[in-house]
């Protein structure tokens, strides 16, 4: 490939959401509720009594495998919760089609390139936008069906249990989408496939979803008209779905789904969400007390700073400028116990979690600091939170909202991410502020006693509005979704074989 080709389809990275945290369920929790979340992998059945649904990704960031993961497990629970509803095990196997069937760099090489055009805001611009013009979107369908095509119809014929078939015999009852790029070659893919290679525009018959995992911003190429089914996460992007040529029929909005330590607070998920006391559920299994004392933090007023999975976005500034104004506002205390609490996730970025940690830092008596590196409780932290510093990533601003965790949002991705500020500030619960200055700041005015309105403290207020933007059930509302329309492709491809050995002993 040449030079030119090489650099056009660079762009393509641009489409990636950010990274995300993989949360699990605190050790109170898990106590709990154990007996609903038990979520085995095969539930012990053959591979003949499942149904199977291959989901396609790219880990261009953390997001689109924590989706395909939430799936999954949400699949296994509606099997053992409403075994009468959902009979079959759902087998998902989910596939990075890029990085383990792209047939050269730069496609099979996405995940570092993202990495490095994350960290420079102004490429990434350029190539979102680019990408989103006529020119580009033609491009990106040209290209990736003239060098791709071949190497994708391996990847959706294969065997979902493992191996790979030629003739697509025993391949996925259903496929799913959950990044941007999984969409047009996919179904054209599926239709080859589906009419022996007559066509590839027309005679699919596998069912083929959209889970959109962006929030307040979509690229174009999340959206396809061909789609069976597509679930977004927002008023925004249901109108970004029409305007591309998606039905209203197609369209099913539930919110993103997020991993299991953030669905609905109810143990019984076989209940509906009308029958379950939240309130009760937030004082015994959330308590914030409590799962302060399980992390081994302090009953105190906490700020969160997270710098996602890879600790990206200036994470050291932002937390030696908010840990310096929380030890100004103790300052006044007449004791050295500390007043408030700092929690700083530095993700990957082994060189942040050592520049914040002492020797190389020293914090003040009156603020108790604690310095993480990667966690995969990120559930547990936001509940233990008051407040909650991040970059714009989407999975990252819905599961705060369930948490009720008000946001401040440091930075963004230009493009998909963009859209997250005005989500947060419309809704409620949050703010863009572009400094460690200007955040430390709104730390100070959202912590500060005066702080107050006539409906109550600032982050009372933003908490309300917090848990009202919040979509918890989401999650299980696309899993059976999902189930359903496996199910039935499941029967139509019994119906057909039966047919098949009727025909062959008739013969």
């Amino acid at each position: 490939m040449n030079k030119t080709s090489s650099i056009t389809l660079l762009w393509l990275l641009s489409l990636a959401p950010s990274s995300a945290f993989q949360p699990s369920p605190s050790a109170l929790q898990h106590h709990l509720l154990a007996a609903s979340r038990r979520t085995p992998t095969r539930l012990g059945a053959s591979n003949e009594e499942c149904a199977t649904i291959q989901i396609l990704m790219s880990d261009t960031g953390g997001g689109h495998r924590a989706s395909a993961n939430a799936l999954r497990d949400a699949f296994a629970v509606l099997h053992e919760t409403e075994p009468s509803r959902y009979p079959l095990p759902i087998h998902c196997d989910i596939v990075d089609i890029y990085t383990d069937y792209g047939p050269f760099w730069p496609i099979n090489a996405y995940v570092p390139l993202y990495k490095f055009m994350a960290e420079y805001s102004f490429l990434w611009k350029w190539f979102y936008e680019f990408g989103a013009t006529p020119l580009g979107l033609w491009m990106n369908d040209f290209l990736l069906e003239v060098f791709c095509f071949e190497p994708f119809e391996r990847c959706l014929a294969r065997d979902p249990f493992g191996g790979e078939n030629t003739n697509g015999a025993k391949r996925a009852d259903m496929v799913v989408s959950v990044h941007p790029l999984c969409q047009d070659l996919p179904l054209k893919i599926l239709a080859s496939l589906d009419t022996g290679g007559v066509s590839r525009r027309e005679g699919r018959t596998t069912p083929f979803a959209t889970v959109v995992t962006d929030l307040g911003g979509a690229h174009p190429t999340w959206f396809n008209k061909g789609v069976d089914k597509c679930f977004v996460p927002s008023s925004v992007l249901k109108n970004a779905a029409l305007d591309r040529g998606v039905g209203e029929h197609q369209i099913v909005q539930y919110g993103l789904p997020i991993r299991r330590g953030f669905w609905r607070f109810g143990a019984d998920y076989s209940q509906t969400p009308e029958a379950q006391n939240e309130k009760q559920e937030m004082e015994g299994v959330h308590h914030k007390p409590t799962i302060r004392e399980q992390l081994g933090l302090l009953d105190l007023p906490t700020v969160l700073i997270v710098g996602g999975g890879d600790g990206m976005g200036g994470i050291v500034n932002q937390a030696t400028a908010v840990g310096q104004k929380l030890q100004s506002l103790a300052a006044s205390s007449s004791t050295n116990e500390p007043k408030y609490q700092m929690v700083v996730v530095c993700g990957n970025n082994k060189s942040a979690q050592s520049s914040l940690s002492p020797p190389q830092t020293v914090w003040g008596a009156n603020v108790a600091v604690n310095i993480k590196g990667f966690v995969n409780n990120m559930d547990e932290y936001m509940r233990a939170s008051d407040i909650l510093v991040t970059k714009a990533g989407p999975g990252t601003i819905a599961e705060a909202s369930i948490c009720g965790l008000p946001c401040i949002l440091s930075s963004f991705l230009p493009g998909q991410e963009e859209g997250n500020v005005p989500y947060v500030e419309e809704n409620g619960f949050g703010c863009y502020r572009g400094t460690p200055e200007e955040i430390a700041e709104t730390v100070e005015e959202w912590l500060a006693a005066s702080s107050v309105t006539t409906e109550g403290t600032v982050l009372e207020t933003m908490r309300e509005c917090a848990l009202n933007a919040a979509r918890p059930d989401a999650t299980l509302d696309i899993a059976r979704d999902l189930a359903e329309m496996v199910y039935k492709r499941r029967e139509e491809l019994t119906i057909r074989s039966v047919r098949r050995e009727e025909v062959a002993a008739a013969a």
